[in-house]
């Protein structure tokens, strides 16, 4: 539009709007959350005064029954229709298998970043390390990263039977691939460098977190931070120049939805919006929504079992405290194994519990919630010294929270944290009794399949011999015992954890 002012003419500029990227992490299967994130997106475009975008921070796959049954495709489902302008891997995209991850990836149609995943050998990435965006005048670039701990975490993707690599997070040049990427997207024009980073912010076995990251790096403007489940909207950590980077982080299932705010002028702000609150939905996601939820009622609907008492998995702040404790559920599940195997040991790693059961009744979905991996029980023979060396590196984290954390049972022992030592490792006899462990024999374990030989309780395990292969999934086996051997309730059994780990700060 053009005013004629005296002999002047003026032409009116448009007015120059905000870009807004709301983002997520760690979603697990939480597929109520999409809806409303897609409407709150469309609510801002319908505003025209800020250009909005979404994007996901990593574990989406997996995480409840929704993606367990369906291995990824629900959730593929739903994604294909949330328009993301990027995503990055999380470590569970790992879990099916890189070419199970690779085609649903295919059909989400999203475009994927990520800096630090190769072929073994390769020169190239799997994925463009970045993917760059225009705002109107603007050009965003978003930069992927994925934690190198999934080598460990998910170490049967990316080593074959023999221990061969087959693809490599590149852990010894992590920090320098990001910078390559971020480099290369300031040389292409992009005026703001959004890190897509499922590093997290407690430095696991390998030492990366998003911090350390920022603080070996320089031009990126802000880290959208995941892996960790931890909730804040933006804490500053000084990068290689000394400038303040926000690092924010959403927490787990949708708690959160995350908004990156661009002004006009250059300023960044993040906010968390809780996800609830958001009154808006995608009318195309909710149908999805609806149909894939009625597809798994079918399934899981059927009830199994009762329980007076919670099994918990995490705490009131949606913490995986059975990544750092004992807990019913840890009791709980590994007896199932103990008795599924008839072992004199059952183990189960923390990471691979995932969802509480609520008090009430158990349906067979609830377990597949709690165990929605693809796992298969084994029985192997571990010498004692195997045996006290596993429990000594996977509580040497504590009290940091660690997928490796040991639920057990035939078993109890004391944990020292500030000397990373155990202690006291008593093994359960046939009368009910403990007695201390025979250091000159063998004992028969119970466990899955990724935990002995696919990178779980950091390989511990991996070399010892096969006493039974079973075809029994590990839901399979709590579903069973829930079922056979509890007589279809938890019983006062279950009310508490039951005493097998015992931790002491010293």
């Amino acid at each position: 539009m053009a005013l004629m002012m005296g002999c002047h003419t003026v032409t009116a500029q448009p007015k120059a709007k905000s870009i807004v990227i709301l983002y997520e992490n760690d979603v697990h299967c939480g597929i109520d959350g999409y809806t409303k994130m897609a409407g709150l997106r469309d609510a801002i475009n319908r505003t025209d005064t800020a250009y909005a975008a979404a994007v996901c921070v990593g574990d989406f796959l997996q995480g409840n029954t929704t993606g367990a049954i369906s291995k990824g495709q629900y959730i593929a489902d739903i994604m294909r229709l949330m328009d993301y302008h990027a995503l990055t891997l999380g470590n569970h995209e790992f879990d099916y298998g890189v070419p199970r991850m690779r085609a649903l990836l295919e059909q989400i149609g999203t475009p994927v970043v990520c800096a630090n995943f190769y072929e073994a050998g390769e020169p190239n990435p799997v994925y463009a390390p970045y993917v760059i965006h225009q705002y109107g005048d603007k050009k965003v670039a978003f930069v992927g990263a994925c934690t190198p701990e999934t080598m460990i975490l998910e170490g049967y993707s990316f080593y074959d039977t023999n221990g061969i690599m087959l693809y490599d997070l590149r852990p010894k040049t992590f920090y320098d691939l990001i910078q390559q990427a971020v480099d290369a997207a300031r040389k292409e024009g992009a005026d703001y460098v959004v890190l897509l980073s499922h590093v997290g912010e407690t430095p696991q076995s390998m030492g990366f977190s998003s911090h350390r990251l920022v603080k070996n790096t320089r031009g990126i403007d802000v880290v959208l931070d995941g892996h960790s489940h931890e909730i804040f909207e933006g804490v500053m950590v000084k990068n290689l120049d000394g400038k303040d980077i926000a690092v924010t982080q959403t927490g787990t299932q949708f708690a959160n939805v995350g908004k990156l705010l661009i002004t006009p002028d250059g300023r960044l702000t993040t906010h968390l919006i809780k996800a609830k609150d958001i009154p808006y939905e995608n009318a195309a996601v909710t149908a999805t929504v609806d149909s894939i939820r009625q597809m798994v009622k079918t399934v899981t609907s059927e009830v199994i079992a009762h329980s007076d008492y919670r099994l918990v998995v995490s705490d009131e702040n949606a913490r995986w405290i059975v990544r750092g404790q004992e807990t019913n559920a840890g009791d709980l599940v590994a007896d199932a194994y103990r008795y599924a195997m008839k072992a004199d040991i059952g183990f189960e790693n923390g990471g691979g519990i995932r969802n509480d059961i609520m008090a009430g009744d158990i349906t067979y979905g609830d377990v597949i919630g709690m165990l929605p991996y693809d796992n298969t029980l084994r029985r192997i023979m571990v010498t004692a010294e195997q045996l006290q060396a596993m429990l000594t590196r996977c509580t040497a984290l504590v009290p940091v929270l660690d997928g490796n954390f040991p639920q057990c049972s035939g078993l109890r022992f004391t944990v020292h944290s500030k000397s990373h030592t155990v202690s006291d490792i008593e093994i359960l006899q046939e009368d009910g009794t403990y007695q201390p462990i025979d250091m000159q024999r063998t004992y028969s374990v119970a466990l899955t399949s990724y935990n002995h030989d696919a990178g779980g309780f950091f390989d511990c395990f991996k070399k010892c011999v096969v006493l039974e292969e079973s075809t029994l999934r590990y839901y399979e086996a709590l579903s069973d015992y829930l079922r056979n051997a509890l007589g279809g309730t938890t019983g006062e059994a279950y009310a508490q954890p039951q005493g097998r780990i015992r931790i002491v700060e010293d």
